[in-house]
């Protein structure tokens, strides 16, 4: 219809430029229009007087529009419009036909195998069309570019699909090869995550049009998914952790399934999830982490009945364990019951060390935990390195007077460039009573105290948690989280507490207690710099474990969680990092790996060398050169060639001085990723043809890609010019025009 009513097809007015080849100026069209109109006007206005009392005001004025209106089409076609548009020169010019091979393709998802569909699309007179005008080039697209013969080999066994490398290549054999566009059939769904901007740019800088045409149904057809599956990459041995797994489902709302998580042949955790009337939900499982080692995760969904695809209901991870002890430096002003029931509390922990400095009396501190005689043999760190030798502090009644004032920076400095923890305690001479709400501590607590004294109070109160504190593991003393919330509305009164005054905005309230009708909060956290912050506002917890029977571990499990989230994930002074931890298909990785001092400065003339040990148990080592924009960064890209995890050592040393290391894990699996998002990528295939100047079609409507394709700037091209003066279009909307008027007149009972 619409060649029909336009002479051409719609990619020669996308592309094309409208000209008028009239021999007059175009400034003497539109004085021709103005003046065309004007006359009309005065014509109108003259013979005002004899108009019908019906034909009035507006309904004048819109018979000058209409009559105007043909008059500016009819100059328009006496000036010869056209449309000035470069297409590609007959038989001179290649077409390369990219057919997508990979597995993906071979989903019946639309009656017969997608792969199937191509094949037929391609036979039943696309190809030959297409070589009526140009010489056409088959690939095989899927983990490469492969030229093929013809399509009597497509197979839809390809393990990936990598549509940016292919048309990357093609886009280089376009320098010395006539390719004048790409036709590409695929259902859209890339391993790599899209089209890359090197891919793009070559594409947009050899104007080469690529037309998709997308093979497959656009949504997921009885099928459940799992998206994503997320843990952190390293814990402490034992540690309670939190795995959040991405769901997408069609066709199974309101059905329930069993989400596993499993890991060294064993179960870890599970839960039975109701599947949403929505596209996507998250759900989160917890479980326990092991005591050594690296373990590989599982997240595993149980198969329901009617499923087309099985093969995408489990995803993988790689877990560390960190086995080093995080060493806590514990400051107490004075002797006091929650001192001892805290050390307690975590001296059978195998991830926790607690060195403490007590003050007994005003000039005396008694030290335990200590490595040797000499730490903390002159009292609280007075350098920044000797400080920074902890993973976190804890602050309990002691006034911050007790601090010199380099040693209060040094705080600040171990939270914000080392990465520590600090935890304040309640206390006599804690917070707002012990001095608190001054710098560098007022930036440092995750609340503004009160500009009051006498905040700490000696009553009975009961904790209680907030939402958040329902759902954070720094407050799980039961596995079952509902069970959890149960028991702490049952524990013990705290035998006192303390106003801390009103949360930051970007802190987080987890318990709190209700003093006299007002709820104060208890615990709060709050990140900062590079580390975190905390305060319980008591030192009353230790009655949860002399009000309890002695088997009873609420008071011993909340404060293993609350330390091991305070110094847990402390960094080291090197650390190594990846942005994809999991490569699909694809061996390159990137390593990163920040670089610093005992001071925790960046050290930009460090040796940093990676020891990578793979699947097979073989190793290689390779060197991390530095980053040239970021102080203390190193960086190196390294092939993973197995499928299978790897373990990674990074060490970094200063000329002979070892400065530190760190263990980074990561998986490879290939032909995996076919499995997951198999329904088509519309939006990729559109937006890929939108922005190479090309066009998206589907099986029903490609039978108009042979005429619109010739259009393009690529390969070699001769400019033409299409008359539009004779077009159907400009006949019909002229008498339309016309008639229009007519039957307004006629309505107007002025005809």
């Amino acid at each position: 219809m619409f060649e029909f009513l336009f002479k051409y097809p719609a990619s020669v007015f996308s592309k094309g430029t409208f000209v008028l080849l009239g021999s007059w100026p175009k400034w003497a069209l539109f004085a021709a229009i103005a003046a065309a109109a004007g006359i009309l006007a005065w014509a109108i206005w003259r013979r005002r007087a004899q108009f019908a009392p019906s034909l009035r005001g507006m309904r004048v004025i819109a018979i000058w529009g209409l009559q105007a209106l043909t008059l500016t089409l009819l100059l328009i076609v006496l000036w010869q419009p056209a449309i000035s548009v470069t297409s590609l020169r007959p038989q001179q010019n290649i077409v390369a036909v990219v057919i997508d091979e990979s597995r993906s393709m071979g989903l019946a998802d639309m009656g017969k195998p997608r792969e199937q569909i191509a094949a037929d699309l391609l036979n039943n007179g696309l190809l030959k069309r297409l070589g009526t005008r140009f010489q056409v080039r088959l690939y095989r697209l899927g983990a490469g570019l492969d030229r093929i013969p013809d399509t009597s080999g497509l197979q839809a066994n390809q393990r990936a699909t990598r549509i940016g490398k292919a048309l990357h290549q093609i886009a280089d054999e376009s320098s010395t090869l006539p390719i004048g566009a790409v036709v590409l059939l695929s259902d859209g769904s890339d391993n790599t995550g899209g089209i890359d901007v090197d891919t793009m740019t070559a594409l947009e800088q050899r104007k080469l049009p690529v037309s998709t045409i997308g093979i497959g149904s656009p949504e997921l057809n009885k099928d459940v998914e799992l998206d994503g599956f997320s843990v952190p990459s390293r814990a402490l041995p034992g540690s309670r952790l939190q795995a959040r797994v991405n769901i997408r489902q069609s066709g199974f709302a309101g059905n329930r399934a069993k989400l596993v998580i499993s890991g060294g042949g064993s179960i870890l955790g599970q839960r039975d999830v109701k599947l949403r009337d929505s596209p996507e939900q998250v759900e989160s499982v917890e479980f326990s982490a092991g005591k050594s080692g690296v373990q590989e995760l599982e997240a595993r969904l149980d198969p329901l009945a009617g499923e087309t695809n099985t093969a995408n209901n489990e995803l993988r991870q790689v877990l560390s364990i960190d086995t080093t002890k995080k060493r806590i430096l514990y400051v107490e002003g004075e002797p006091r019951w929650e001192y001892k029931f805290l050390r307690r509390a975590v001296e059978d922990d195998p991830a926790l060390h607690i060195v403490s400095m007590l003050r007994t009396t005003q000039n005396k501190i008694y030290r335990q935990g200590i490595g040797n005689p000499n730490e903390l043999a002159d009292g609280f760190p007075s350098k920044p390195e000797d400080l920074f030798a902890y993973q976190g502090v804890i602050l309990g009644s002691v006034e911050s007077a007790f601090f010199t004032p380099q040693q209060q920076q040094s705080l600040k400095d171990f939270v914000d460039r080392r990465g520590g923890g600090l935890l304040f305690l309640g206390g006599r001479w804690a917070l707002s009573d012990g001095g608190y709400n001054v710098p560098p501590f007022t930036e440092l607590l995750p609340v503004n105290l009160p500009q009051r004294k006498n905040t700490f109070q000696r009553s009975f109160v009961a904790a209680e948690l907030t939402s958040a504190g329902r759902t954070s593991l720094i407050c799980r003393i039961e596995n079952d989280p509902e069970k959890s919330a149960e028991h702490w509305e049952v524990l013990p009164y705290l035998a006192n507490y303390q106003d801390p005054g009103t949360p930051k905005p970007g802190a987080v309230v987890l318990a709190r207690v209700d003093a006299g009708g007002t709820r104060v909060p208890l615990l709060i956290t709050e990140n900062y710099g590079r580390g975190r912050t905390a305060v319980f506002a008591t030192a009353g917890s230790w009655r949860w474990q002399m009000q309890q029977p002695v088997t009873d571990m609420s008071q011993e499990t909340f404060w293993r969680q609350l330390l091991r989230w305070e110094a847990g994930a402390t960094p080291g002074p090197v650390v190594a990092s990846t942005p994809d931890a999991l490569l699909e298909d694809d061996g390159r990785i990137q390593l990163r790996t920040e670089v610093r001092d005992k001071a925790y400065l960046p050290v930009s003339d460090a040796d940093v060398q990676a020891d990578i040990v793979e699947p097979d148990g073989s190793s290689e080592s390779i060197s991390l050169r530095p980053d040239p924009l970021a102080q203390g960064v190193y960086s190196a890209t390294w092939d993973a060639a197995k499928d299978g995890s790897y373990v990674a050592e990074i060490k970094a040393k200063s000329g002979t001085q070892m400065l530190g290391s760190d263990v980074l894990t990561f998986r490879r699996e290939d032909g995996v990723a076919e499995n997951f998002h198999r329904e088509q990528n519309r939006e990729l295939l559109q937006k890929l043809a939108a922005e190479t100047g090309g066009r998206y079609y589907t099986p029903r409507t490609a039978r108009r890609l042979p005429d619109e394709i010739s259009y393009s700037e690529a390969g070699i091209t001769s400019r033409e010019i299409k008359d539009l003066w004779d077009m159907p279009a400009i006949f019909l909307l002229i008498l339309m025009l016309r008639s229009g008027e007519w039957l307004l007149r006629r309505r107007w009972g002025t005809v």
